[in-house]
């Protein structure tokens, strides 16, 4: 008995539709019609004789095999992909320098980032970390070719790929963090830093006072002086250490404003070598932060 061949064309459609949560806009991201898109989608039960997808209320959503092929779909697309550019990076010289903040350097970038440099081995990439508003400062004055950076959405050069929440953030078994008659103990980044603005307007906006009682210009210093007791502070969760939780209303403390996740190329002449680490950079984003 032949097996079939499955289409990685209609296999990318699946991928799209978890990504992106709608048929309407996975058909838009691999630029076909939404009838073309769900034609692809039979086709590919069709080939495995099995539906994919069930009604749930008024939403669509995978049966047993289709999450099963879902995982496989992945899977083959990876290795698809990751030939492709092999093939296609053995080509490309140069050198990119990238820019990102310390909440993504321990977790999905660092593999992002060898993903890219495997792919196209006679590329150099300068990699440094540092804060958000000094990356941009930077990356303006020519001494990157891509910056990650959150906050910054309103730049002409901003390619959007996540909105992320906000967080207080305190040490693993807080249970409260407010005192009758005392001022909440904050541990904030030196000034500018916008989570440090949005997290003072947040309190004097509930009437809660507060006082300064640890201030860092670095995140890993940061996060050891929330998790010491000396303040608690505000981030999203990216990178959160084991050591620190989220803090939410039970503790007392107001609502947070959303922040955006950008890649920044700036206004410069393009570095070709810059563009093919921005699109690995940006599917990562996607496949790791659930967008």
């Amino acid at each position: 008995m032949s097996l079939p061949n499955l289409d990685t064309d209609a296999m990318r459609t699946l991928v799209a539709i978890l990504q992106l949560g709608s048929l309407g806009r996975a058909a838009q991201r691999i630029g076909r019609s939404q009838s073309a898109a769900s034609q692809q989608i039979r086709k590919l039960e069709s080939q495995l004789g099995q539906p994919l997808f069930r009604r749930q209320g008024r939403r669509m959503v995978l049966t047993e095999i289709g999450e099963l092929v879902h995982s496989y779909a992945r899977r083959i697309l990876e290795l698809n992909d990751e030939a492709v550019r092999s093939v296609a990076g053995m080509s490309v010289e140069g050198v990119v320098r990238f820019g990102l903040p310390g909440d993504f350097a321990e977790t999905w970038l660092p593999a992002a980032l060898g993903q890219f440099k495997k792919a196209h081995p006679a590329v150099r990439v300068d990699v440094e970390v540092e804060r958000n508003g000094l990356l941009l400062e930077r990356l303006d004055r020519g001494e990157f070719d891509l910056v990650l950076a959150m906050g910054h959405g309103s730049r002409p050069d901003a390619r959007h790929l996540a909105t992320l929440p906000m967080a207080w953030i305190g040490p693993v078994g807080t249970e409260a963090v407010l005192e009758p008659g005392a001022p909440l103990d904050l541990a904030l980044y030196n000034p500018p830093c916008f989570f440090r603005r949005a997290g003072i307007e947040a309190l004097d906006k509930a009437s809660i006072p507060w006082r300064l009682a640890y201030a860092t210009a670095s995140l890993q210093s940061l996060w050891a002086g929330v998790a010491a007791g000396l303040g608690i502070t505000l981030r999203t969760t990216a990178g959160l250490p084991p050591s620190l939780m989220r803090l939410d209303e039970r503790h007392g403390l107001p609502p947070l404003p959303v922040v955006e996740l950008c890649l920044h190329s700036g206004q410069g002449a393009s570095n070709p070598v810059a563009g093919q680490l921005e699109r690995v950079v940006a599917d990562n984003a996607i496949g790791n932060l659930g967008l």
